[in-house]
């Protein structure tokens, strides 16, 4: 038995290629893994569904409403998936759902593992821009080109997701009905070196760099400017690196490990910290809720009110207020250089930038 990619159930080899699973026991505490998808299933499509509504319903469309709202609406989608997880994980890993849901579940874990990455990707290169290029940003980063950059972001994490989708089925193996990828060792080498590069690494690397020219542009700002603007989608993006992880790491080490060790106790240890690692990314998927009520400006003072009005008090107060502060940058930018030609006195007012 072995676990592949995005979830800890068992899943049975049926090629020679596969046999040299066969061995491995993946039987980590089911209960456990019940009950944090029961938790990751109610926070988030609880959660989720409230930042949806309350961006969709009760805020102005801005382009930093429309990145928020498709992260969110990835968390939901995939949460909305665990339900099956729950079912599988109680059956004994056994799938009374049919070949269709099988791979539709898979497809819709994969892509909005994919879409949420690329959409906290895009949140930092809108960032990165609001800090370099203000007033051009403001002026040609429209609504329209976020939403059509959300659907270019949707599309792609699906087109990652064929792979899964074609590989994903279900089958009757020792009399039970398991759903299961059924790939070879070279395949599975692929999917997962794949999904680590395309998937964790390459997107990091990106925001990390869109970060450090934000965090460079502040130590050349004459008058110093304050982090806290940045604060909901670093702690976000913060959130899903420790997440997600040791998930990748186990999966790279599983990797390296079939190819260079039999040791059966080894495997073992491996495929137990899959196990752990995946239900800790799951639970990724209900914690963005959370932080934006959390680390809303007076927190607990609003704590008071209710919980639409603590959400929508948070994206208001970090999203709308952004543009205010990047204008007044921006004003101050063109000034202080209108009087250093003029050898008169710099400005004085503080230099903000965008918000989260």
């Amino acid at each position: 038995m072995v676990t592949t990619a995005m979830d800890d159930h068992p899943t049975y080899g049926t090629t020679p290629e596969m046999e040299y699973y066969d061995y491995v026991d993946t039987s980590v505490t089911p209960a456990t893994s019940l009950a944090l998808y029961s938790v990751t299933f109610l926070l988030g499509t609880v959660g989720n569904g409230l930042v949806i509504w309350v961006i969709s319903c009760r805020m102005r469309k801005t382009a930093n409403s429309v990145w928020f709202l498709n992260l969110a609406i990835a968390d939901f989608a995939f949460c909305c998936t665990l339900p099956f997880s729950i079912v599988y994980t109680a059956l004994g890993y056994s799938w009374p759902f049919g070949n269709v849901m099988c791979k539709m579940t898979s497809a819709i874990s994969v892509s909005t593992m994919y879409s949420s990455i690329y959409m906290l990707a895009a949140i930092s290169f809108d960032r990165c821009l609001n800090v370099i290029a203000a007033v051009w940003a403001r002026n040609h980063w429209t609504v329209w080109k976020a939403t059509v950059t959300c659907l270019i972001i949707w599309v792609l994490s699906v087109m990652l997701s064929i792979p899964y989708i074609y590989f994903r089925g279900q089958e009757h193996v020792e009399n039970v009905t398991v759903c299961f990828y059924n790939v070879t060792i070279h395949q599975h080498f692929a999917l997962t070196v794949s999904r680590f590069m395309l998937g964790f690494l390459i997107p990091i690397i990106f925001i990390i760099s869109c970060y450090s020219i934000i965090a460079f542009r502040f130590c050349t700002f004459k008058h110093k400017s304050s982090y806290r603007p940045f604060r909901v989608i670093v702690a976000v993006i913060l959130v899903f690196i420790v997440c997600w992880t040791p998930f990748h790491i186990f999966q790279m080490l599983e990797l390296k490990l079939h190819q260079h060790s039999k040791d059966i106790t080894q495997i073992q240890m491996i495929q137990r910290g899959i196990s752990i690692s995946t239900n800790i990314a799951f639970f990724n998927s209900c914690l963005n809720p959370i932080l934006y009520v959390c680390m809303c400006k007076d927190f607990q003072k609003k704590a008071r009110e209710s919980i639409l009005k603590i959400l929508e008090s948070a994206f208001r107060d970090e999203l709308s207020q952004s543009w205010m502060s990047s204008r007044r940058s921006t004003t101050q930018s063109e000034c202080a250089g209108l009087e250093q030609r003029k050898n008169s006195t710099a400005v004085t007012d503080v230099f903000l930038v965008s918000t989260v």
